[in-house]
């Protein structure tokens, strides 16, 4: 017997959920659109929610004014991508995006932390982003302790996504924060705390 499944646009995502039937019965699930999928998303633990404030209090000393921050909101990557990153820092718009959520286009960075999501967070949404065309990506891996720091995107004769350049950043290290090279994010804010509280 052949299985078939339903993949969903964005449009029919939100027609989805205007009626109510992305809703459970904890009405604090959250979802993503990811590949025409419906996926719920993991319920964060203690090191993702640290590691989430630590970057979260970071790129809001560095970025301030240049920039919007972002934390868990949906980002549309057409036609059936629609992610709720942990962070992305876009581009000031005039409507601050009442009009809409933030396109390819928009993004500077978008950055994802992961402990038990790890390989999903690396190799499918990883993929997706390179395929949207979105510059640079970065990975909090909290089981190896870094950042893997991705840039270049390409797409192969399959339309296949990755990254060209993939950088691995440790607590001792500093990075520059794509769009804005005069702005050094200090890894040791983000992960030290971490590594030396949870073992």
């Amino acid at each position: 017997m052949l299985v078939q499944t339903k993949r969903f646009t964005i449009a029919e995502y939100h027609r989805l959920d205007d009626i109510g039937l992305l809703q459970k019965e904890n009405h604090e699930a959250r979802t993503e659109l990811i590949r025409g999928e419906i996926v719920f998303m993991a319920v964060k633990g203690t090191k993702h929610t640290v590691c989430c404030s630590n970057v979260n209090r970071e790129l809001n000393k560095l970025v301030a004014d240049r920039a919007i921050i972002r934390c868990q909101d949906p980002i549309l990557l057409p036609p059936d991508g629609q992610p709720e990153p942990d962070f992305v820092i876009v581009r000031d718009r005039s409507d601050n995006y009442l009009d809409g959520h933030p396109l390819p286009e928009d993004i500077l960075l978008v950055i994802e932390i992961a402990d038990s999501s790890l390989i999903y967070d690396r190799d499918v949404k990883g993929a997706m982003y390179a395929e949207a065309g979105i510059s640079d990506y970065w990975l909090f891996n909290l089981g190896d302790n870094r950042l893997e720091a991705y840039s270049e995107p390409y797409c192969d004769a399959q339309g296949k996504g990755n990254y060209t350049q993939r950088r691995y950043m440790f607590s001792h290290q500093q990075i520059s924060i794509p769009a804005f090279p005069d702005l050094q994010m200090e890894i040791s804010k983000i992960l030290s705390n971490i590594s030396s509280n949870f073992t």
